[in-house]
This record gives C-alpha cells, sequence and structure tokens, in this order.
C-alpha cells in the first residue's frame, strides 16, 4: 500500500456523535497505531463541518503525537439536488478562519522539524487565499505560489479527474455519484471520456463560458476554475451558477459593487 487513509470528524465524544457509533474514535485511533507500527504511511481524513471546525488544535495535536505523516482536511462537498448536507457546512467567515488555524499550525510543525503533509480539499479558493496573503507578506514567494496555481489550473472534474463506481458507472469526480457519463461494461473508458456529445462531461472540459455569477466575473477564474460544480447543481440547481462554499470576497476577486 502507498498508505492508508482513516477518516475521523473529531475528537473523542465528538466523532462518535458524528458516526452514530460509540467507541469510533478509539477505534480509529487503533487503526491509525497498528498502520503505523507495521511501517504503513497514515494519510488522516476529516471533512470540515460545523461539529468539528473548532477542533483543529487538537486534530495537530494527534498528528503530532501519534506520529501521522499526512492529513487531509476536506471542505464539505454537499452534492445532488436537495442535498441536506448544506446544513452541516460552517459559514464563510468561519472557513476563512479554519484556513488560517491550518496555516497557523502548519507553520508552528515545520518551525520545529516536523515535516508533515497538509492538504485542504475540495475548494480552490483556499489556493487564490494563501496567494493574497501571501502576496501582503511575502511578495517574491507569492510570484512563485501564482505560477505553480497557473499551472495546476483549478478544479480538474471530468479533465483530469474522474471516478469509476463498483458496477462500472464513470462520474466527472468522486462526488458525482448521482450523474453517470456511461458505463465501462458497455464501453471503453477513453470512449467516455472523450465523448464531446455528452452535456455535462463537454462542460466541464470547456466551462468559463458557461459559468455564472460571481465565477463569471472572478480575476483568479483561472487558478480555481470554477471550483467545485456539484456544490453549485446542489444549491441553486445550476451546475454553471457560483460555487456557494467560495468565501472570498468581491473585493478579493475584483468584482466591483
Amino acid at each position: 500500500f502507498a498508505e492508508a487513509g482513516i477518516s475521523l470528524d473529531g475528537i473523542g465524544a465528538n466523532n462518535d456523535h458524528f458516526r452514530g457509533k460509540s467507541g469510533a474514535f478509539e477505534a480509529a485511533l487503533t487503526g491509525i497505531r497498528n498502520c503505523i507500527a507495521l511501517g504503513i504511511r497514515v494519510s488522516l481524513r476529516l471533512t470540515i463541518t460545523r461539529y468539528n471546525y473548532q477542533a483543529i488544535p487538537e486534530i495537530f495535536q494527534l498528528v503530532e503525537t501519534e506520529g501521522v505523516d499526512r492529513v487531509c482536511f476536506y471542505h464539505l462537498a454537499y452534492s445532488g439536488r436537495g442535498s441536506s448536507l448544506r446544513e452541516e457546512d460552517i459559514n464563510h467567515a468561519q472557513t476563512r478562519s479554519v484556513v488560517d488555524r491550518i496555516c497557523e499550525h502548519t507553520l508552528g510543525l515545520y518551525q520545529r522539524g516536523l515535516q508533515k503533509e497538509i492538504l485542504t480539499v475540495g475548494n480552490h479558493a483556499d489556493g487564490v487565499y494563501l496567494y493574497l496573503k501571501l502576496k501582503k507578506d511575502n511578495p517574491q514567494r507569492a510570484d512563485t505560489i501564482l505560477e505553480l496555481l497557473r499551472t495546476n489550473g483549478g478544479n480538474n472534474s471530468g479533465i483530469k479527474i474522474g471516478a469509476v463506481d463498483d458496477r462500472g458507472d464513470v462520474h466527472p469526480d468522486q462526488f458525482w455519484w448521482h450523474y453517470s457519463l456511461g458505463n465501462v461494461q458497455q464501453r471503453k473508458f477513453g470512449d467516455i471520456w472523450t465523448d464531446n456529445t455528452e452535456p455535462l462531461l463537454k462542460g466541464l472540459k470547456n466551462r468559463k463560458g458557461l459559468l455564472k455569477g460571481r465565477c463569471a466575473r472572478c480575476q483568479y477564474l483561472d487558478l480555481c476554475n470554477g471550483n467545485l460544480r456539484v456544490r453549485a447543481e446542489a444549491v441553486f440547481a445550476d451546475v454553471w451558477a457560483e460555487d456557494p462554499a467560495c468565501y472570498l470576497t468581491n473585493e478579493e476577486i475584483g468584482i466591483n459593487p
């Protein structure tokens, strides 16, 4: 195995409450310790919700204490029309605070010689936000970050990222389970993935002219590529609407009132 991914939704009883199972946290902790004892790299995965967003310091303490090498903080990706998951999300101010805390704790680890791999996932506004912060504090390094963000190109759902489920259905990414592009038992993956007659796939590959709202007017669209389209669909019933989880202000993204 390259690594073992182990999910947590908080610390202690908070995790158990969210998971709906007493002892779930201790079981996950045992799994972490067993993997590390066997020399298997552990990737800790946590989706940020209103139940755990204040537990960032405790998560970093666990990472340090248990010797976890990698941690992924996922922004909540509510998908499907009428998704109830949006109720579990945090607001924009809280999201900014969480990203700030993650950065502060990551820097703290590196300053103490503890090189951990820390990622935020599922909200490409993060890259722009960090670029803007560096632009104020370290302009030279900000230029390097800008080039890296341009090279990455932002969200790649339906472009460089896809997902195949256990039935063989192909999806634009791991959040689009409710939409199938085709099935590999009936057609080759390459034929499905390059089919320009499939409307969603065609749109995702050339989305910039389809985007609406703040996304269409954002000066950093080349860095973000419209963020997570599945969230826009869940909230606005429109795949090309603005991503409701973008926490950057109009001023930050160059939109005048």
